[in-house]
């Protein structure tokens, strides 16, 4: 939980003051994130432990079985800016990917990819993971030769 005094420092160091129902709606997701509130198929939580805004986040997503994604590990990168939930988090993996509306070059996932497409303030980050998973596992993406086991984009 943050202090008063935390609170009270952090804004004089930015300009952004956090809306609380952002914050309420982010505590939530941090729970069910370290609770393990899924299938096990896909799994997020904080980047660093200690980030009162909750903005930065690292997510995991195992590979969908029978395609060229099965038995592989792939780990992201998303952001909560301050309007988040109204709009959805920046994504990009870490881990190297060749799927359709992920950059070659920097992971980044872009907003055509439909779980962003068709985000919605009750959309959660548990919802994001899992749209990405099933994206892995459509059409041509399914198929798609992969770069080696283990790389990362940075």
């Amino acid at each position: 939980m943050v202090s008063p005094q935390q609170m009270s420092e952090f804004e004089s160091q930015s300009n952004i003051v956090p809306t609380f129902s952002t914050n309420f709606r982010l505590l939530d997701e941090l729970e069910q994130g370290e609770k393990g509130i899924s299938d096990g198929l896909c799994s997020y939580g904080l980047e660093k432990p200690d980030d009162i805004m909750m903005e930065r986040w690292t997510g995991t997503i195992f590979g969908p079985s029978r395609t060229t994604h099965d038995n592989r590990i792939y780990t992201l990168k998303m952001y909560c800016g301050p309007n988040y939930p109204s709009e959805p988090p920046e994504v990009s993996f870490v881990s190297r990917i060749n799927m359709a509306g992920v950059d070659p070059e920097t992971g980044a996932v872009s907003n055509d990819i439909e779980v962003l497409k068709n985000w919605k303030p009750s959309s959660r980050l548990h919802t994001l993971l899992k749209g990405l998973r099933t994206e892995m596992g459509k059409g041509a993406n399914a198929r798609l030769t992969q770069p080696p086991e283990g790389t990362t984009f940075y």
